[in-house]
């Protein structure tokens, strides 16, 4: 039995009217060829979840999407076929614009598969930064200021680097030196650079 959102409901029902009928053939076709998939909103539009987030649409003023989470998987696994259909999903303006619901169907089924087996996405692993380079100004306030030196040295790599690149890339050297005050000061009391947002 479909698990249906109310929330999705109200979505469609508020859509642009060339909309509504793609969305709700989409969303039907979604259940069709995955039974028990729950529906829910992410970031505020309707999406499915099956053993994770699978796909979602959206409405806009002149089209309509509708894409998989793991997309870039689905391409790099299927055919060109498959990569066209997924643009074609991806601006919708009128319900010519929909592929046949047996071509949804297998996405869906193929994103499901996805999911079940755990397939993930793999993210390129980036190089570690090199250690910053302290800049002499900062050095010279920190030797004047030992709490501040302190709190410095007791920072994590980014929390020095935020310090030093908040100073480094003032425009002005007015500014440069208001920020290298502001910041010993902070330090001194043993503050991170953006103090203000952390918990």
């Amino acid at each position: 039995m479909a698990r249906k959102d109310p929330r999705i409901d109200a979505y469609l029902e508020t859509a642009p009217a060339f909309a509504r009928p793609i969305l709700v053939r989409v969303r039907k076709v979604v259940h069709q060829a995955r039974p028990g998939v729950v529906e829910t909103l992410k970031w505020s539009n309707p999406a499915f979840e099956h053993h994770g987030l699978l796909a979602g649409f959206a409405a806009f003023k002149a089209h309509c999407t509708f894409g998989f989470w793991k997309d870039a998987l689905i391409r790099s696994r299927e055919s060109a076929k498959a990569a066209k259909l997924l643009d074609q999903l991806g601006a919708m303006r009128s319900i010519e614009d929909l592929p046949p619901d047996a071509a949804i169907a297998k996405l869906v089924r193929i994103a499901a598969e996805l999911n079940e087996k755990g397939i993930r996405i793999e993210k390129p692993k980036t190089a570690p930064k090199p250690p910053v380079e302290i800049p002499p100004d900062l050095k010279a306030a920190l030797g004047k200021n030992k709490t501040a030196k302190g709190t410095f040295d007791g920072f994590s790599p980014s929390q020095r680097r935020e310090y030093v690149e908040w100073i480094t890339e003032a425009k002005q050297d007015a500014t440069r030196q208001r920020r290298l005050t502001q910041a010993v000061e902070w330090m001194a009391e043993g503050k991170v650079r953006n103090w203000k947002y952390a918990r």
